[in-house]
């Protein structure tokens, strides 16, 4: 019997026992029936983010970003390209400080954009600073594997 993990889906946030051995054949929702990747970073509100953080047995990277910040635009791109690359192993996510500001408080983000690894619930690692998709994915590889 192979071992099940349990995934958050993106859509309805119903959580999902996929094997492990079905990640990369593009499972589905048993809600929702839509897939659970879709290689695009998903957005994460005060309601959803304890699900996905706490429910995901894969690690789950977050980009903290605000609309006004420069830097944080200009890394949205490497970021989705990094989602193609990492999923279903990593499940990338971004969180608009400036419409969750108690999110930001509550994981004291200081600077933006900022890069937070979650592994099993815990924050695993954390890098601030904008980055382009090569760097992301080699990072995020190196923070889950530690």
């Amino acid at each position: 019997m192979s071992e099940a993990m349990h995934l958050v889906c993106p859509h309805c946030n119903a959580v999902n026992r996929v094997p492990a051995q079905r990640l990369a054949h593009g499972p589905h929702c048993g809600g929702c029936h839509k897939t659970l990747f879709n290689a695009q970073p998903l957005a994460l509100n005060t309601s959803t983010f304890a699900q996905h953080i706490s429910r995901n047995d894969i690690p789950v990277l977050v980009d903290f970003w605000a609309p006004w910040c420069g830097p944080c635009k200009m890394m949205a791109p490497a970021f989705e390209q990094a989602a193609a690359q990492l999923e279903p192993q990593v499940r990338l996510a971004k969180v608009d400080t400036e419409a969750e500001q108690g999110l930001a408080a509550q994981y004291a983000i200081r600077s933006i954009p900022t890069l937070i690894l979650y592994r099993n619930g815990q924050e695993a690692a954390r890098q601030a600073g904008a980055m382009g998709a090569a760097d992301i994915v080699r990072w995020a590889r190196q923070a889950s594997s530690s």
